[in-house]
């Protein structure tokens, strides 16, 4: 493991004859070189709520991207880690230092995952993944739209005694250049259908291009429980049904007699607050039940 990680740091040393730049960049390498390889497991939590503003973006951070790949993290997701790793992804509850203050007694309910750990400037450094599915329980505004990352003092958190396989890095299926659907029934809509039951369906959706981790997030947020909260039991369902029609909505996979429907946030701001996705939402209908309009 170390052996081929040294030539990657240790390249664009080759022809310099500065001794205190050698060794500058000897420190940082091995600083990676010796990390924890459990720390890319570890479960963790804020311990103090102030912590926050010692936060720093991802993408700024040559060092916690190199921390990233001495983990072992492929390049596609560093790349996605960099997009959502700035202060303007996170949720609108902790997005700035009045809101911070408002919603401190909260923050520490956050559930992360510690990415990759490192040295930079005499402070050891973490990289937190915070994934939308493991803080569907924090309030209105402070519940992620999508999974977001930081760079905290390792000081600032705390292990969780017993650590969870971080999830992997994925924001759900790409929707954008997909045919759009119409909901024309809405009371035909599978509420507890069992995706990963029905292996003609996982068929379908791999054949779009969908990866596994994107497929995992269909497969979690398919079913009611997993919806906003004013639609993820049929009693409270049942009264706003007829409005199913106008989510915004495009078309995942098609299988048998049936479609899977990609309702995302960004296109469905607008509808009432109890119908309001604060993930992208997927929805299992009829083929009838719905109307395929083509691409965007």
């Amino acid at each position: 493991m170390i052996h081929h990680k040294l030539p990657r740091y240790l390249s664009p040393l080759i022809g310099i004859p500065n001794l205190r730049t050698i060794m500058r960049n000897l420190l940082l390498a091995l600083s990676f070189l010796l990390l924890p390889p459990l720390f890319a497991q570890q479960e963790v939590k804020i311990a103090d709520a102030k912590a926050l503003a010692e936060a720093r973006d991802v993408r700024k951070n040559k060092a916690a991207l190199e921390s990233l790949r001495a983990e072992g993290l492929t390049e596609e997701e560093i790349s996605v880690i960099e997009q959502f790793g700035d202060v303007d992804q996170w949720p609108e509850g902790i997005r700035t230092d009045t809101a911070r203050a408002s919603n401190a007694p909260y923050i520490i309910n956050y559930v992360g995952f510690r990415l990759s750990s490192f040295l930079q400037d005499t402070v050891q450094m973490a990289v937190v993944m915070w994934p939308a599915k493991s803080n569907i329980h924090m309030p209105e505004g402070m519940r992620p739209l999508g999974d977001f990352y930081m760079v905290l003092p390792e000081r600032t958190l705390k292990n969780v005694e017993e650590p969870k396989r971080r999830p992997v890095v994925s924001r759900g299926p790409q929707w954008r250049n997909r045919a759009k659907v119409k909901i024309l029934k809405p009371d035909e809509l599978y509420a507890a259908y069992d995706l990963a039951a029905d292996s003609i369906a996982l068929r379908a959706l791999a054949k779009t291009g969908m990866s596994k981790p994107e497929i995992d997030a269909v497969i979690f947020r398919s079913t009611e429980r997993n919806w906003p909260e004013g639609i993820d039991n049929f009693e409270k369902r049942y009264p706003l049904l007829e409005k199913f029609s106008k989510y915004r909505a495009y078309l995942g996979a098609r299988w048998d007699d049936k479609v899977l429907l990609i309702v995302p946030v960004e296109k469905n701001r607008r509808m009432p607050v109890a119908m309001r996705p604060y993930l992208d939402l997927y929805f299992v209908y009829t083929v009838p039940a719905v109307k395929i309009r083509g691409r965007k």
